[in-house]
């Protein structure tokens, strides 16, 4: 790869949407593509449509412990190799699926992500500011939003 000059072409994403990815097999592969040649690499992951075919409503705490597990890889992995993370919402399982959690529903799953990112973690404050900018009056992480 690294003779090839793809390495100067392109940036690679690393894809995972589990609650419990294995965050050592992350870092051992960003290292991979380090010695590849690629300088850069950008992580994926999903607040919506990445846990059931014919799901309807989002479990945001099985978003949010994916986000909380990239959150460790970024920080077992030079800083300068992060690029960014791209938060998916899939809308269909595929092409021949029907649609699967619709936006509205995980309007809650993805303030939840993007503030854990942004704040390198989730914590009472965390889900008091997600509470306060959604206007709901309790946020419910571990089971499906009523």
């Amino acid at each position: 790869l690294s003779e090839s000059g793809v390495p100067q072409l392109v940036q690679p994403m690393i894809w995972d949407y589990a609650a419990d990815l294995d965050v050592e097999s992350k870092v051992l592969l960003v290292e991979k593509y380090r010695r590849c040649g690629f300088s850069k690499v950008w992580f994926a992951s999903a607040f919506k449509g990445a846990t059931g075919v014919n799901q309807s409503l989002t479990l945001v705490g099985h978003h949010l412990q994916n986000h909380l597990q990239w959150l460790k890889v970024a920080s077992s992995t030079p800083t300068d190799v992060l690029q960014g993370i791209a938060l998916t919402g899939w809308q269909r399982y595929d092409h021949f699926s029907v649609l699967c959690e619709l936006f509205p529903v995980a309007i809650p799953s993805l303030a939840v992500c993007l503030q854990a990112l942004e704040n390198g973690g989730y914590s009472e404050t965390v889900k008091e500011n997600v509470e306060k900018l959604l206007g709901m009056p309790n946020l419910e992480i571990d089971t499906f939003m009523r």
